[in-house]
């Protein structure tokens, strides 16, 4: 009897005071009821979850990813995309990816949010694993990161599928759905 591996999602929360406990934990539900059995969803708590910083989150970050298996997906929530992919670019892991996923993540650089602790570079397509599929969610009605922000990622991550959710605000309406079908597909 052959046992079925159990594909890993590595969840890294939005930034804000309880959003861990109060916010991201819906969309951790939403993305575990439509996968399924046949994956793990990982959700760490952030350090400093109201007051997010490159350094610390970043560190994170990496500790997380270096945890997982091969083959797993990584999905960041708003700052945490934001973070999750300049921590990608800044080093690539040592395990494959099958997938990166960013939902609502605002884009900090020229065109999106003024930062310059974790600004993200031109290049950043070139930056990140190499042959790793990278898709931007955003809603259309999302008030806290406009949706132009995904098309600034698709300008800066010419390999990116943008998916740009007509009706769904920051949190997609706690409905991830579309990025299951995404991460099942991948």
């Amino acid at each position: 009897m052959a046992i079925e591996r159990v594909s890993q999602i590595l969840m890294i929360q939005g930034a804000g005071a309880g959003v861990h406990d109060e916010w991201d934990d819906k969309l951790v539900d939403s993305l575990s009821r439509e996968l399924g059995d046949a994956y793990e969803v990982r959700y760490p708590r952030m350090p400093d979850e109201d007051d997010p910083s490159y350094a610390t989150w970043g560190a994170a970050v990496r500790r997380e990813i270096a945890a997982l298996d091969e083959g797993a997906v990584l999905v960041g929530h708003s700052v945490g995309g934001t973070i999750l992919v300049h921590a990608l670019a800044e080093r690539p892991p040592e395990r494959a990816l099958s997938a990166i996923v960013l939902i609502a993540a605002p884009f900090v650089g020229p065109g999106g949010w003024p930062g310059d602790e974790f600004e993200l570079s031109n290049d950043l397509g070139a930056r990140l694993p190499y042959g790793v599929p990278v898709h931007v969610f955003h809603g259309l009605q999302d008030d806290t990161a406009p949706p132009s922000h995904a098309d600034l990622y698709g300008g800066a991550i010419p390999q990116a599928r943008l998916h740009l959710l007509p009706g769904r605000d920051h949190q997609l309406n706690e409905d991830l759905s579309e990025v299951a079908r995404v991460i099942r597909r991948d």
